[in-house]
């Protein structure tokens, strides 16, 4: 059975798989944004350093979405802006970049018309949703409808906080909720729900939930629970950097006590597989 290893390459180290012909591991990064900390003053450039990051690390694709300077409950306007500062990281960077499109629910017209620019007939490959609106309200079903036509996946960011969650941040039941109505659909719980002990029950019966590993802390046992209860294929590598780094969550699934197959899974052939339909439609290479 092959076997992760931490190879040093000049001055960085990279994660490779040992084997005969010594094959590098597929690592896609699910979850990565375009913050202030990251060098540079445009979207692109600021790509090029997370890309530049990532690469030390032995990631080969970055997902990233909601632009340069978010907000909480985007209006139209805002939501243009923030789309195009993906559009233009794609154009910079078609084979080592992809985008989804970020959406609020509260402005449903807008947001379908997002879809068709920068889904139907633009680079993106899916679908992101913030803090806008709790996820199980029935404002979600025509995105979610359209992101299934278009066969594309949906990340929701959910979260349970100890001091209580802001107004229409999701929790993980809240998308077992959404994925109940939505069965088709491909849901993917972000941040593992942040207390992943109890959002990995809470999702654990819906085929078409995936989990997110990105943005909380890199405990011990998270990702063996997630293997355990859901299976390796429903759970995604993601870091949020630059707010996390990338070694630390990467650390998450390196780390953990799981097979070699399991982690070449979890680390990116299950996000290549989910992004494939519509990366192939596109005519983007998901080698």
């Amino acid at each position: 059975m092959a076997e992760l290893l931490l190879v040093t390459r000049g001055s960085n180290e990279v994660i490779e798989e040992h084997s005969p012909e010594n094959r590098r591991i597929l690592i896609w990064d699910l979850h990565t944004h375009l913050t202030r900390h990251l060098r540079g003053l445009t979207a692109a450039e600021k790509a090029g350093h997370l890309l530049e990051v990532g690469a030390r690390h032995g990631i080969s694709r970055i997902c990233t979405y909601m632009g340069l300077e978010w907000s909480r409950d985007p209006v139209p306007t805002d939501l243009v802006r923030q789309n195009d500062d993906i559009l233009s990281v794609l154009e910079a960077y078609p084979d080592q970049v992809s985008g989804f499109v970020y959406l609020n629910p509260n402005h449903l017209e807008a947001s379908l018309d997002e879809m068709r620019r920068c889904l139907r007939d633009g680079p993106m490959v899916g679908v992101k949703l913030w803090v806008a609106t709790r996820c199980s309200e029935p404002a979600l079903d025509p995105i979610v409808e359209y992101a299934t036509e278009l066969d594309v996946p949906i990340i929701q960011h959910t979260w349970m906080k100890t001091t209580g969650n802001l107004p229409g941040e999701s929790t993980p039941a809240d998308l077992a909720r959404l994925a109940s109505r939505h069965p088709s659909a491909k849901l993917i719980c972000g941040h593992a729900g942040g207390n992943w002990e109890q959002a990995i029950p809470a999702v654990r019966n819906f085929e078409n939930v995936f989990l997110g590993l990105g943005g909380f802390d890199p405990t011990a046992g998270v990702t063996e629970l997630a293997v355990r209860e859901l299976g390796a294929e429903r759970v995604l590598f993601g870091s949020d950097a630059p707010g996390r780094s990338f070694a630390s969550q990467i650390a998450k699934v390196t780390g953990a006590d799981i097979s070699a197959s399991q982690r070449e899974l979890i680390l990116g052939e299950n996000l290549r597989q989910l992004l494939e339909p519509a990366m192939t439609a596109k005519g983007i290479s998901v080698e």
